[in-house]
């Protein structure tokens, strides 16, 4: 839907924030602060050894491990995440 203006407008329901159960609103933002927390880590690490003056070989063997620490840090979160979206899609069935 458009305005006279060329501005788009968007449905009543798009401007209506998600509204999550009391119980599951801050795992679900502990679970994503987690997330974002390995992840900012794990960006440092890896700018950390880019920009040092090692090999190009020993450089990128280090950030193949640290992308593997990476996802076996970030699994428990993700699995969490994915229980907590499975309850939020049954709760509004």
């Amino acid at each position: 839907m458009s305005t006279t203006s060329g501005q788009s407008v968007r449905p009543a329901l798009g401007n209506t924030p998600r509204v999550y159960p009391p119980d599951l609103q801050p795992l679900l933002q502990s679970i994503l602060a987690a997330l974002a927390d390995i992840d900012f880590v794990h960006e440092s690490e890896v700018a950390i050894v880019r920009d040092s003056d090692a090999d190009e070989w020993l450089k990128q063997t280090v950030i193949r491990r640290l992308e593997e620490r990476h996802r076996e840090r970030r699994a428990p979160y993700v699995r969490q995440l994915a229980a907590v979206e499975e309850r939020i899609r049954a709760l509004a069935a």
